[in-house]
């Protein structure tokens, strides 16, 4: 076959399952990449929940006695016995006794507030702590233990707007100690309020405090990521991920910044070095969420990126016999197939993955690989009509174009 044959390009689907966004990394020549940018309509994964610092403390370092605002009408003295005990649900429900016959008692409130926050019962407590805080407004008796403990009820129920005038105050306390957890979730506010100078500010600010806040390193390289400054988020993601070595985030964004960076490389061996380092990212997550198809997918794509085809093949192999398995990570596996020379199997798995996916540009890459699998098994006729499929989807494409008229005269 003539060496044109190759000259369109061999596209490799970098696809985030958990978003449904993709970016297409496309290639050259028979076994090496182009390089272009991967970044392309790419987006960061998200934070499955809001990550927490390495090294959290309570929501407010005091809680007041409760004899300061006891009243005879709604005593807290049991509920906050019960508080200190860390009998939770105990605690809340005797609070909450206490407020109904005295709504009044900003301390009932408090300890309610406190008590649901221990519980992981964000929204009720940022309720409860509403009224206790607006209560000591009111007496002209605030406390920073109850705007702290709000602010971060608040974070934790995705309540950035009302959070952050909080947080901004509990960070700005003339002649009180940086807190790193305060910080980082004044960043978080910030980071989802749309103010991202601002956010990596605290960021910083809480990694100056604790070197080992992976939470807010996890926020910086993200920050990086999205101003393509790749660099920049390697080094903030990796040292998030040796804070926590089980930080999946971490681990899926610098694999993706990696493969950026690699596929951006103007020297080969830069190239190399850094689909190796996506190698090793992507396992780490592999090791961090076992089974999971999204990492999977995305250790195949380190892999292929490394030419370490077998290897991808069994990674992805593993994902591909679920039955419900996405079409981008079969497309993956094909690709895997393809490169390490088994054309049947490349064909068959490109065929699982056209139905499977929705997107047309996706498509588009699923045919130019099959006609290119066909093709090379010597089966004209077929890879005719996934060329024939590909250039209806991309009528444009002038690759499409060549690659039916090389066939045709075999498509018999």
């Amino acid at each position: 076959m003539k060496n044109s044959f190759f000259r369109y390009g061999i596209a490799l689907i970098v696809t985030l399952l958990f978003t449904s966004s993709a970016a297409s990394l496309a290639q050259s020549g028979s076994t090496r990449p182009r390089r272009v940018d991967p970044s392309t309509n790419q987006t960061p994964p998200p934070v499955t929940a809001t990550p927490t610092p390495a090294r959290t403390g309570s929501p407010g370092s005091t809680i007041n006695s409760p004899s300061a605002s006891s009243s005879s009408s709604g005593d807290t003295s049991r509920a906050f016995e019960l508080l200190k005990q860390k009998q939770y649900d105990a605690a809340a429900r005797e609070a909450h006794a206490a407020a109904a016959t005295d709504p009044k008692n900003s301390e009932a409130w408090k300890i309610a507030g406190f008590a649901e926050f221990y519980q992981n019962q964000f929204k009720e407590a940022a309720i409860d702590l509403q009224r206790a805080l607006d209560l000591q407004r009111a007496a002209g008796e605030e406390d920073a233990p109850t705007v702290d403990a709000l602010a971060q009820s608040l974070v934790r129920s995705d309540e950035f707007e009302r959070a952050l005038p909080l947080l901004v105050a509990a960070t700005s306390r003339a002649g009180a100690k940086p807190d790193a957890t305060l910080l980082y979730y004044r960043g978080l506010a910030e980071f989802r309020t749309s103010k991202p100078v601002d956010a990596e500010r605290s960021f910083n600010a809480a990694v100056k405090v604790d070197a080992k806040n992976s939470a807010s390193l996890f926020y910086l390289g993200r920050i990086a990521y999205e101003r393509k400054q790749t660099d920049a988020a390697i080094t903030a993601l990796n040292r998030a991920t040796l804070a926590d070595p089980r930080f999946a985030e971490a681990w899926t964004l610098l694999t993706y910044a990696y493969l950026r960076r690699a596929a951006v490389a103007t020297v080969p061996a830069q190239a190399d070095a850094d689909y190796l380092n996506a190698v090793r990212s992507s396992d780490s997550l592999s090791r961090v969420r076992v089974g999971d198809e999204t990492a999977a997918a995305l250790n195949g794509q380190a892999l292929i990126g490394a030419k370490q085809f077998v290897r991808a093949v069994a990674v992805l192999e593993r994902a591909g016999a679920n039955p419900n398995v996405q079409g981008p990570t079969l497309y993956l596996l094909g690709v895997a197939y393809s490169r390490a020379k088994n054309f049947p199997k490349a064909i068959a798995t490109f065929e699982r993955a056209a139905p499977k996916t929705a997107d047309d540009v996706s498509k588009v890459n699923i045919y130019r690989e099959l006609g290119y699998a066909y093709e090379v098994s010597k089966q004209y006729a077929k890879a005719l009509t996934a060329y024939q499929k590909g250039a209806e989807l991309a009528p444009d494409d002038a690759d499409f174009k060549e690659s039916m008229e090389r066939v045709r005269p075999f498509a018999k």
